[in-house]
């Protein structure tokens, strides 16, 4: 077994001991400020329980403040076992843009997590990925491209790829949100069970496909931490 089919085992391992009461980020949030707020809750020490609530909700609206504290104060509220400071972060989510807006997302989704946990009497399962998802579904970036990539995609084997995926993904309970083929190349958006293997099931869509006429290369790009420009697709494969 090679290293690379090592790995995909040990993901698909770990995917299927996820127990069915996972939630999933909805909200695309950059990869490294996801890092950045885990790396801050971390760090976060067990703390007793907060009284002095409405002073930090004040300190998080007032524009004086300071990015970095507000970002401490939401992680300390996160942490809480409490209804209200729930409701603080929910507020604070609902009205602020930027930066901050992201970080309350997060910590929004840690309080829940924190409150069901309680309520539940067991450990939930958070899932976060850097294009987010819905539902019990992940969002996925993807690309391939023609054999021939100097000649654009003709109107039969544009509609021929649309078919096959839409076809692909209503099989599998997925959803495309995105496509577009331009240059040789298509691309696009589409969410998918987190459960399901797509590593060996995608294939189908190019195998189906070049059934009338052998026109899609093998190889394929699927992601789910980032969305790619055209230029940057055209950059991975010269």
């Amino acid at each position: 077994m090679t290293n690379k089919e090592n790995n995909l085992k040990k993901i698909q391992g770990t995917i299927e001991s996820i127990p069915e009461n996972f939630s999933i980020l909805e909200e695309r949030i950059d990869i490294a400020l996801q890092g950045k707020y885990f790396s801050y809750a971390q760090k976060r020490k067990e703390e007793k329980k907060i009284d002095n609530l409405s002073e930090l909700e004040d300190q998080l609206n007032n524009p004086n403040t300071k990015l970095d504290q507000k970002r401490k104060i939401l992680v300390r509220l996160a942490g809480q076992n409490q209804i209200e400071s729930f409701r603080i972060i929910e507020r604070i989510q609902k009205k602020t843009k930027g930066v901050i807006k992201k970080w309350a997302v997060l910590a929004l989704q840690e309080s829940r997590m924190v409150l069901q946990s309680s309520l539940l009497g067991e450990q939930q399962v958070f899932i976060s990925t850097g294009l987010g998802g819905k539902g019990q579904k992940i969002r996925y970036f993807f690309a391939f491209r023609k054999k021939d990539i100097d000649t654009p995609f003709t109107p039969g084997q544009d509609k021929i790829i649309r078919i096959e995926l839409e076809d692909f993904l209503s099989r599998n309970d997925g959803e495309l949100e995105k496509i577009r083929l331009i240059d040789g190349i298509a691309y696009g958006l589409f969410l998918f069970p987190l459960k399901k293997d797509l590593q060996n099931n995608f294939n189908i869509v190019l195998e189906k496909s070049n059934q009338y006429g052998n026109f899609l290369d093998n190889g394929v790009l699927i992601t789910n931490v980032q969305s790619l420009s055209l230029n940057e697709i055209k950059d991975l494969i010269n």
